[in-house]
């Protein structure tokens, strides 16, 4: 079926068109054979418990759960959950939302997490680039947020279902370490405006920088120290940790309990310090001297389950129906459930990599959209999959996800008795928390890595980055269109190597459809046709699995022009499939062999 690739001897000169920087060959690999099955075999496999484990992801691991395990899962979970609190407050201010939403969203993912996800590391819940991506499309309103998670959730489950996840293969990883880096620098210089207590800052990020600098004179001292300290104390806590030597087998006791202690405090830092500043906050107040830029109150208690609002009513008392919403989210419900699935997804990989584990990317879809879906219910906003916490998670010795039914009672917990006391927390100290959370998304070294591996993937990664700046989506699509692109052109140049055996030898290095036909038309008169006498050819096609009707429509006209010349082209190394297209076209003079030397061997002995 399939003929095996030519060996051929030396040739006398040989030469590759690359019209640019080609996509590498293409190796072929006979397909699996697929038997047929009845209906009754089919509906029962539907059935089956193994279809159920496979969106049932819990029935997988909980048969198997042991008591070692619980142990593990408790205090990951207890670990995570004193990461979130602090990161849920402070993300809900990058979104623009009153501080309690960003807790609202935190919980939901632990729960709906254990029961649908196949990592046992990944953590959902707000994050850096969803707050930011959701205060580009919200402006501050919490009911459209809420609106927005359920359109996102839905989306979501909806491209599960229909096993639409091969899409986000089109979001190449230039663009998205172009979005990311932009999004780690505009949040993280949005907040330098918390550390300086500057207020009515605009969003956007140009004028934001303007203003921030035009406005220093008015910056409160207070929040400027109690900031800095903060950035102080979160830094060095992280350097602690990064250095800590592991406890090592002939450690005392107490030089163990010592390591676990730092470790526990450093891994924990977040909350450490947001409690520490709040205590400071309010000690300033109770003597009078509110120096600090505070949250301020907030809603009290646990937030009500009830349907997600449909429209909306302006405090004038305009009615905004459903459909004008959804006309105002525009792209962003394409850019907000599309970057929170590749967020995550990508997330899940890292992890089973390093942890030697498989995850199924469709199931994770699904997981992700659920719980945006119930959110929605909880008034959440946007949610994925969050690095930070995850690798805490991963680093915390977690078993299975149940540890984030752990790390949502604490969140829930937090919010049945804990939200007087947010009223405290200082604005520089939230701060303080997300500027340490997005420094690390800047990567600089995969600039270095571009250039030196393939400069030409610094494109869409620059196009991605500088245009994030002005409108998040223009920066997304803006990268996804050049990569786009870039893909086309590589498809409409194919690689072409050319050897000289006396006889043109001319072989493909990726299939041919329609918009390569005009390069390989230019590529054949050039070399072949316009040649001074016309040379015969011999096109190796072992690489070519797939021809469409505007490529054998060309092929017709070139064996008649190869005819026309007294010169000869055959193919050879056809796959069957395109073989089989071919024949059905009825070329006239078609020839084809299984092999270059035979084909050398034809067109050598009509040149004698």
């Amino acid at each position: 079926m399939f003929a095996p690739s030519p060996t051929t001897d030396p040739p006398l000169s040989c030469s590759v068109l690359v019209p640019g920087n080609m996509m590498e060959p293409l190796v072929d690999r006979p397909g699996p054979q697929i038997g047929r099955s009845s209906l009754g075999e089919r509906m029962a496999s539907c059935c089956s418990y193994r279809t159920l484990q496979a969106w049932l992801p819990i029935l997988t691991w909980l048969p198997k759960y042991r008591l070692s395990w619980l142990q593990m899962d408790l205090i990951a979970g207890l670990t995570v959950g004193l990461t979130t609190v602090p990161q849920a407050l402070a993300y809900a201010e990058v979104a623009g939302l009153p501080v309690q939403y960003g807790l609202y969203s935190a919980f939901m993912g632990g729960f709906i997490y254990t029961f649908l996800g196949t990592s046992k590391d990944v953590t959902l819940g707000p994050t850096a680039i969803m707050s930011l991506l959701c205060a580009s499309y919200v402006g501050g309103d919490p009911v459209r947020a809420v609106l927005l998670t359920l359109l996102c959730g839905t989306i979501q489950t909806a491209m599960a279902l229909l096993r639409l996840g091969f899409l986000l293969d089109f979001i190449s990883f230039p663009v998205i370490k172009g979005f990311t880096c932009a999004a780690a620098v505009t949040i993280g210089f949005g907040q330098v405006k918390n550390v300086l207590g500057l207020k009515d800052i605009p969003h956007e990020f140009f004028l934001q920088v303007y203003y921030t600098f035009y406005r220093i004179p008015e910056t409160r001292i207070g929040d400027v120290v109690l900031g800095l300290l903060c950035l102080y104390l979160l830094v060095m806590l992280q350097w602690m940790k990064s250095t800590l030597e592991p406890p090592s087998e002939q450690d005392t006791p107490l030089t163990r309990a010592a390591h676990s202690l730092v470790w526990g405090i450093a891994t924990v830092r977040n909350a450490l310090v947001v409690v520490a500043a709040s205590f400071v906050a309010f000690s300033w107040n109770a003597f009078g001297s509110p120096v600090f830029t505070i949250t301020g109150k907030t809603s009290q208690g646990l937030p009500p389950f009830r349907a997600p609002p449909l429209s909306e009513t302006t405090p004038n008392g305009t009615s905004i129906s459903f459909g004008e919403i959804v006309e105002d989210f525009g792209g962003g419900l394409a850019v907000i459930p599309f970057m929170g699935v590749l967020e995550s997804i990508a997330i899940a990989k890292a992890f089973a990599s390093q942890n030697d584990y498989r995850i199924d990317a469709n199931q994770e879809l699904f997981a992700i959209g659920l719980t945006n879906i119930m959110g929605s219910f909880v008034s959440a906003y946007p949610v994925t999959g969050s690095f930070g916490r995850t690798a805490v998670n991963s680093q915390t010795g977690v078993c299975t996800p149940a540890g984030g039914i752990v790390t949502g009672v604490v969140v829930l917990l937090s919010l049945a008795f804990l939200m007087p006391a947010f009223y405290y927390i200082p604005k520089a100290s939230l701060a303080a928390v997300i500027i340490c959370a997005v420094v690390p998304m800047v990567d600089y070294r995969v600039v270095i890595q571009f250039w030196r591996i393939r400069k030409l993937d610094l494109v869409p990664f620059l196009t991605t980055f500088l245009l994030s700046f002005w409108e998040v989506q223009y920066g997304i699509v803006g990268g996804v269109v050049v990569s786009g692109l870039m893909l086309l052109y590589n498809v409409a140049r194919p690689s072409i190597k050319v050897c000289d055996h006396g006889v043109l030898v001319m072989e493909l290095d990726s299939g041919l459809s329609f918009p390569s036909t005009e390069y390989l038309n230019t590529v054949l008169y050039t070399q072949a046709l316009q040649a001074s006498p016309p040379r015969s050819v011999v096109l190796d096609c072992h690489h070519v699995n797939t021809v469409d009707y505007t490529v054998v429509n060309e092929l017709r006209d070139l064996l008649r022009q190869f005819k026309l010349r007294g010169v000869g082209l055959i193919f050879s190394g056809l796959q069957y499939s395109v073989l089989e297209v071919l024949l059905a076209a009825d070329l006239p003079d078609l020839r084809h062999t299984a092999s270059v030397e035979a084909a050398l061997t034809i067109l050598s002995g009509n040149t004698q």
